[in-house]
């Protein structure tokens, strides 16, 4: 499974972005991760094969992840971003126990 993401770039705090990542196969759950300068990588939202979406506590209230399972594409619409979500945003598909990751992409958020 190759996944490719798109929809990374800069804006300003209070702002929107919408992240996509579609799967080249079928996939189960899909998720969204995040790696900040000199931190370790973590948990955005994650949406489970039936469609219900699951949200670390940094995500609830600002994003929204949904699915296109026909597509096998995932989207991440954040809103009202801060300067602390800038970071290198990662897509997952999880699929037959195995799990495999797209190139990250940029997201940066100005004071």
């Amino acid at each position: 499974v190759q996944l490719q993401a798109s929809g990374g770039g800069s804006v300003q705090a209070g702002g929107s972005l919408r992240l996509s990542c579609t799967a080249s196969g079928r996939i189960d759950a899909m998720g969204w991760y995040r790696q900040a300068p000199g931190k370790q990588r973590e948990t955005v939202a994650v949406i489970t094969s039936s469609g219900s979406p699951i949200y670390a506590d940094r995500a609830k209230g600002r994003f929204t992840i949904s699915r296109d399972s026909a597509k096998n594409t995932v989207i991440l619409l954040m809103n009202n971003l801060k300067s602390e979500d800038t970071a290198v945003y990662y897509c997952a598909a999880f699929v037959d126990g195995e799990d495999y990751w797209g190139k990250g992409t940029l997201v940066t958020v100005s004071s």
